[in-house]
């Protein structure tokens, strides 16, 4: 019943970008955050009959794509893949163990945090505001409206190759932009 709501052959179209820009700032690397989300459409393919349609069919991939990043820092952490995650931090106020205290549980919101989104929301639609419109439009169609591809070339009459250099070229300015004004 619930594999009904469930459409994998749609999946790239409808969910890959938003993978991405969740994965990019997690592993801040473009080939590996690929790989991860390639790893997520295979796993979701595969364990699709657990799917329960108590969620999203994107916010079940998501929570998939989650386990993969985690497994990606503790295969990268570990020897022999038998440690556990432990990325360290250190800034002004605090210190600690990242996997601990930030990816407990993402569903436990403190006001702080509340608050720090709501910083990076803004953030970013400045950023998005330093964009040339017509990319900065692109972007927000794809990436936030999910407006499907086709559509969007159809509308700009651009080629499906044109789209994706005009979407990296946005994500490439706004990370920069990112990193200039939110992450120092």
């Amino acid at each position: 019943m619930f594999l009904e709501l469930l459409k994998p052959d749609h999946w790239v179209d409808k969910y890959a970008d938003y993978l991405y820009n969740y994965t990019i700032v997690r592993v801040n690397d473009h080939i590996v955050a690929q790989d991860l989300i390639s790893e997520t459409f295979l796993a979701g393919l595969k364990s699709k009959n657990n799917f329960k349609g108590e969620a999203s069919e994107r916010t079940w991939l998501i929570s998939i794509l989650k386990r993969k990043i985690i497994d990606y820092y503790r295969k990268l952490n570990s020897k022999k893949g038998k440690a556990e995650v432990h990325i360290s931090y250190r800034d002004d106020d605090s210190e600690g163990d990242w996997l601990e205290e930030n990816a407990a549980d993402p569903f436990d919101k403190t006001a702080e945090d509340k608050m720090e989104n709501r910083e990076l929301g803004l953030a970013i639609l400045e950023c998005l505001d330093q964009l040339p419109e017509k990319q900065a439009r692109i972007f927000k169609m794809k990436t936030v409206e999910n407006f499907d591809t086709e559509a969007i070339c159809k509308e700009y009459n651009i080629t499906p190759s044109n789209l994706w250099v005009i979407i990296h070229r946005a994500r490439k300015s706004l990370a920069e932009c990112l990193e200039k004004n939110w992450f120092n």
